[in-house]
């Protein structure tokens, strides 16, 4: 099922449970144009509405590009003058923290350059499943440009203190290999089998428990936020929730009867 948001340069599809994103401005190696920046608001919030997606994966059209950040062609006509610029900054934040702040497991599913925004949209995802033709790199140093607390807070927490530095400070482009290595993506696999991959983690995430997913996804968190920002209680809240579901009881009974469970996420 093929969603309409308004643009042709996002396509959403619903399929067996898993929301499809796809960045789809290919001969700009997937830039993020200003009519995608408005659309990406509106489409994780119904994906976060929708109860049959369990899963989402972004993804970039073609084979060349995941996401190339934003489209600097349209900055003249779109950020030229103070207010034309407020604007566009306020867009892109709002697009950022909406996929920053999605409720449901989200996987980016990256082929080819992943770099500058394109990687920051990669690291607002939960889990990275990467071909071995990825190259990744945030430009920063070579461009005289600052980078937000927020995008560095979030690269730190994922490869450590030394290799963020190590990312920033050279500017340089890093391999699929040097990636994971460093632990800035989950796996690395074939072109041929990127697909494949991607389709049998998002499967299997959408068969799991939804409660218990929410769960560990607001653990994990709190655990990140800084102590002043941790609602503890309410991940115990949602821990209590998981056992008073209906789901806790189906998956009891499915061990028992030595089948598979179908979780409702109630």
């Amino acid at each position: 099922m093929q969603l309409d948001f308004g643009t042709e340069r996002m396509i959403v599809e619903v399929i067996d449970g898993v929301g499809w994103v796809t960045f789809n401005n290919p001969a700009r190696r997937n830039a993020v144009s200003w009519e995608m920046w408005v659309a990406i608001p509106k489409i994780f919030k119904a994906m976060s509405e929708r109860s049959d997606v369990r899963c989402v994966v972004m993804q970039g059209a073609g084979d060349k590009s995941f996401v190339a950040g934003a489209d600097i062609s349209e900055f003249k006509e779109r950020r030229t003058g103070e207010e034309q610029v407020k604007a566009y900054n306020a867009a892109t934040a709002t697009a950022y923290s909406t996929i920053e702040n999605f409720d449901k497991p989200l996987i980016a599913m990256i082929r080819g350059f992943c770099i500058g925004g394109g990687l920051a949209v990669a690291l607002s995802a939960d889990i990275r499943i990467a071909a071995d033709d990825t190259v990744y790199a945030i430009p920063a140093a070579r461009l005289g440009l600052g980078y937000g607390y927020a995008g560095i807070k979030r690269l730190t927490h994922l490869v450590g203190p030394a290799y963020a530095k190590e990312i920033f400070f050279t500017a340089r482009k890093f391999t699929g290999e040097e990636a994971l290595r460093m632990g800035l993506i989950n796996r690395l696999t074939t072109v041929q089998d990127l697909e494949s991959t991607t389709r049998d983690y998002a499967a299997m995430i959408a068969e799991n428990a939804p409660l218990t997913i929410a769960t560990a996804n607001m653990a994990v968190a709190a655990a990140l936020a800084d102590a002043g920002e941790r609602d503890v209680e309410a991940v115990e809240a949602m821990v209590a929730k998981c056992f008073a579901s209906d789901d806790y009881k189906e998956g009891q009974t499915a061990f028992m009867e030595k089948r598979k469970p179908v979780f409702k996420g109630r």
